[in-house]
């Protein structure tokens, strides 16, 4: 499975900067999709779903944040809650560095690691206890980005030069 999405991952990329640009990439939209699936665990209902309607507590936008990664900066987008008591877990307030998260979240797609392992993770890697339910909910979300990104058409036009 490793050497698979390996060169998959390559497959697209014909510089070194083109893999830390991909790298990058697959970076944001992975902490996008957790910070999603963190304010969907706070307010204890999907976004649109009307099991929000007079909650007393809903999404209020997003904040633009830039981190800092090995491969540059990147801007994320940090959901609000109108009550303002949403804590992101996997970037934290005030925090402007990955912290080299990166380098973990692509080593929990390369390994296919199961729920309980990327739970197991979270909490002996960054001190973050998360429940069964919150990192099937992360998953959930992340593991449809990842089907499509494997199910993308590739330029067979692009063929390395040895």
């Amino acid at each position: 499975m490793k050497d698979k999405t390996i060169r998959e991952l390559a497959k697209g990329c014909r510089t070194v900067d083109d893999v830390h640009e991909l790298l990058k990439n697959l970076f944001k939209d992975t902490i996008q999709q957790i910070l999603e699936a963190e304010m969907e665990e706070h307010l204890g209902y999907k976004k649109h779903s009307p099991e929000g309607n007079n909650t007393g507590n809903s999404r209020n936008g997003y904040s633009k944040k830039t981190i800092k990664t090995r491969f540059g900066e990147t801007e994320i987008s940090v959901p609000r809650d109108r009550n303002g008591e949403f804590e992101p877990r996997i970037v934290r307030k005030y925090e402007t560095t990955s912290n080299q998260l990166e380098e973990q979240i692509i080593a929990m797609y390369a390994k296919g690691m199961s729920t309980r392992d990327i739970e197991e993770h979270m909490r002996d890697i960054y001190g973050i206890d998360v429940s069964p339910t919150m990192v099937s909910k992360i998953t959930d979300k992340i593991l449809p980005m990842i089907s499509e990104w494997q199910s993308r058409p590739l330029d067979l036009t692009l063929t390395p030069k040895i």
